[in-house]
């Protein structure tokens, strides 16, 4: 299973790549030649969003995302994995909601003919590289709840109560 999460992981740092190079040639054209990708802003903007989705699934398996510890700090480690488990259900709820909804506007975007501006390709193939990306967050979250509830040890130390000396 690890190699599925390292898969995921590498995908979205692939797209980070991606982004930044769309960006870093785009301003590079413009500036020093006056000349526009065809479509750039269209390409910039739907690669941004895949981005995010595929970032999405990147953070959530790790616990990455930001997070508040006010309450989370001042408690014991059986209350911290409760805490856990329950966000991350949560979690869970929120992103497989997202993922369904996300689905239905792939195929809407795709029945609707929406095009880029220039060169008039479809977009709704953007749309669903970031459902992927999606269902994929849904997938490492799973996993991610299954391994708090199961297999604690998975995170290493961080549930272990430690003695009083």
């Amino acid at each position: 299973m690890n190699w599925l999460i390292d898969l995921i992981e590498l995908v979205a740092a692939g797209f980070v790549g991606i982004v930044a190079a769309d960006i870093f040639i785009s301003v590079m054209l413009r500036y020093f030649f006056s000349v526009q990708i065809p479509d750039a802003y269209d390409f910039g903007r739907l690669l941004l969003g895949i981005l995010i989705f595929w970032g999405i699934a990147a953070t959530s398996y790790r616990g990455t995302h930001i997070t508040v510890d006010l309450l989370y700090a001042n408690v014991g480690p059986k209350l911290q994995r409760f805490i856990d488990v329950f966000a991350t259900l949560v979690l869970l709820f929120v992103v497989t909601v997202q993922t369904y909804t996300l689905y239905d506007k792939v195929w809407t975007t795709k029945a609707d003919h929406v095009l880029t501006f220039d060169l008039r390709l479809p977009t709704w193939p953007f749309f669903l590289v970031a459902w992927l990306g999606d269902a994929s967050a849904v997938l490492l979250i799973a996993i991610r709840t299954y391994r708090l509830i199961f297999q604690p040890d998975e995170f290493g130390t961080k549930y272990q109560i430690k003695p009083v000396e």
